[in-house]
């Protein structure tokens, strides 16, 4: 009997599948989210591939936005978060600023209400354009609309073509539910390969004849789109060149920390000497990195908008170029040809700087020397971290003072030898670390990750540890650096209002309780020597572990207590 009904397409599949498959053929195999109802047709679809690609369900949706972020990094592929209208799309807003600001391919997935009830205000409804829109300081490079459920794979490839090509970033794709559910027959398009740009014969032979007549020269490399190819020639330039290599704020991993030309991270907690070689440098080659506020010290380091250094700046995006230095030479190239290219550029019999290249190398060796500090020192912990943990180890952190050891006194390697060894966010967003571990954890198993998190930092998304435990990551190591206080902003309320303490003051639980409560093996320090031993348990255990490491309240940077500073201040201020 003819129902009146046309029969199927060959071929045809709930569009929320249909997204899942070309998902799985842009090579994703994990997406991490938190699950809505505004979405079950591509939760269905996750179930139907479940052999070949899995959702990884989160406990907020700013963790899983992050653990999508962290996946951008370590894969140079987007990373893939799913949310639901509404408060879902407002809670992952944290992780899209932070693939913004950090410059890492990311498209984000946000269920929608039905076609048919847009514009009333219905149940969670939000204009994504309106709220995430693309600009010049938006949240995301591009946001759309799938209307048709042919036209979803079309959209998908435009996403990650816009999340890769340029300055990486993130996508926003809105998915009106009842779209969803619709029959399609739309085939999935190929793995989407970036197109990349090359610099130019002209600005590489300028670039060279500017570095032959330079006695001063520093390179700060930073920014994303970096391949293990790309770090490798970037090594084999600045080894053909002689010359001293700093890495801009949190892009540490992108040259082997342990090279003789190995000039320190140019950031928040910067050595004093690095800042002045900064600024005494009469040529500067910026490659990838945006110079941004951290790396430039409040465009101090490099005045703005007319650095009194040459400046040669290098970037991806047409759109940085120029934005905020008038340099003297500007290159429009991905770091997958910039690098490259830069490498072949024939060297000097002799390089007229091989003395400020070494005075670079001694400023760095001796900013790895600490003043030990009782009864529990920071610095040791983070070398005894370096010896015990083995190369290609990941480590992440999120934002606050604590993090100031870790730069400083880690030696990260570089991409090209063991993969990204550094996630932490260039955005400053608390919270990130954590999360930022799980998913390095459950996405490369076979390395040790370790996230060092401030408690301020750590209560921020620590209910991640149940996502850790309930996917079975297991070489996975948690330093909660607990001073009871929200060190930051207590080390600029001493230098601006020394003595008067509002709002900063922490009141934490159990860490090692809270820990355990997620099946955690977790201990307590509280001295230099306790925490080798610690430390050999956690590596020894089964499963994911977390060390409670107790400081007191003045431990405040690598560089000062908060009585040394608040008595800078009271002295400046005249009290």
């Amino acid at each position: 009997m003819n129902s009146g009904k046309p029969p199927p397409e060959a071929g045809a599949r709930l569009a929320g599948h249909a997204l899942v498959e070309a998902l799985i053929a842009q090579g994703i195999d994990t997406v991490f989210g938190v699950p809505g109802e505004s979405y079950l047709a591509v939760l269905d679809g996750f179930h139907e591939h479940r052999d070949r690609i899995r959702f990884i369900a989160c406990r907020q949706e700013g963790g899983a936005a992050f653990m999508a972020e962290a996946q951008g990094k370590l894969t140079g592929r987007p990373g893939i978060c799913f949310v639901t209208r509404g408060p879902g799309a407002t809670n992952a807003s944290i992780g899209l600023h932070t693939a913004f600001q950090d410059s890492t391919p990311m498209v984000l997935f946000i269920g929608q209400v039905a076609s048919g009830q847009r514009d009333r205000e219905a149940f969670q409804e939000l204009d994504y354009r309106q709220m995430f829109g693309p600009g010049t300081l938006g949240f995301a490079k591009w946001v759309g609309e799938v209307q048709d459920a042919d036209r979803l794979p079309e959209y998908i490839a435009r996403a990650f073509h816009t999340a890769l090509q340029g300055r990486p970033g993130p996508v926003v794709l809105v998915l009106p539910e009842d779209m969803l559910t619709r029959q399609s027959a739309a085939p999935v398009l190929p793995r989407v390969v970036a197109a990349e740009a090359w610099p130019t014969p002209q600005a590489l032979a300028e670039l060279r004849e500017r570095l032959l007549a330079a006695r001063r020269p520093l390179l700060i490399a930073g920014g994303g789109g970096w391949s293990a190819d790309a770090c490798a020639a970037l090594q084999r330039f600045a080894e053909a060149w002689s010359l001293p290599v700093g890495c801009a704020f949190r892009f540490q991993d992108l040259f082997d920390n342990r090279h003789p030309l190995y000039a320190g991270d140019v950031g928040i907690g910067i050595n004093p000497k690095l800042a002045q070689r900064v600024k005494d440098a009469d040529l500067i080659v910026a490659l990838g990195a945006r110079l941004g506020e951290m790396t430039t010290g409040g465009y101090t380091l490099l005045q703005a908008p007319r650095p009194a250094q040459q400046l040669v700046h290098i970037h991806a995006g047409a759109e940085e170029l120029g934005r905020v230095y008038a340099a003297d030479l500007l290159i429009n190239a991905s770091m997958g040809c910039a690098a490259p290219a830069l490498a072949t550029l024939a060297p000097p019999a002799a390089c007229a700087w091989a003395d400020w290249s070494a005075q670079a190398q001694a400023d760095y060796q001796a900013n790895l020397l600490p003043q030990p500090v009782a009864p529990l020192d920071m610095a040791e912990v983070v070398q005894t971290l370096g010896r015990l943990l083995p190369e290609g180890t990941i480590y992440t952190n999120g934002a606050g003072n604590y993090s100031g050891w870790l730069h400083r006194f880690h030696r990260y390697t570089a991409l090209h030898q063991h993969g990204r060894t550094q996630l932490a966010p260039t955005s400053g967003a608390m919270g990130y670390g954590v999360p930022a571990a799980v998913a390095a954890a459950l996405l490369q198993k076979e390395r040790w990750v370790v996230n060092i998190a401030g408690d301020g930092d750590f209560l921020m998304s620590g209910q991640e540890l149940a996502t850790a435990t309930g996917y079975g990551a297991k070489k996975l190591i948690a330093i909660v650096v607990d001073n009871g206080t929200y060190g930051t902003i207590r080390m600029h309320q001493e230098r601006e209002y020394p003595g008067r303490v509002s709002g900063s003051d922490l009141f934490n639980p159990d860490f090692v309780l809270l820990a355990q409560a997620h099946r955690w093996a977790a201990e307590r320090v509280e001295r230099s020597e306790d925490f080798e031993p610690a430390l050999r348990r956690a590596l020894a255990a089964e499963g994911p572990s977390l060390l409670h490491l107790r400081l007191s309240a003045d431990v405040s940077t690598s560089r000062a207590t908060l009585t040394q500073i608040r008595a800078a201040a009271r002295q400046r201020l005249g009290q």
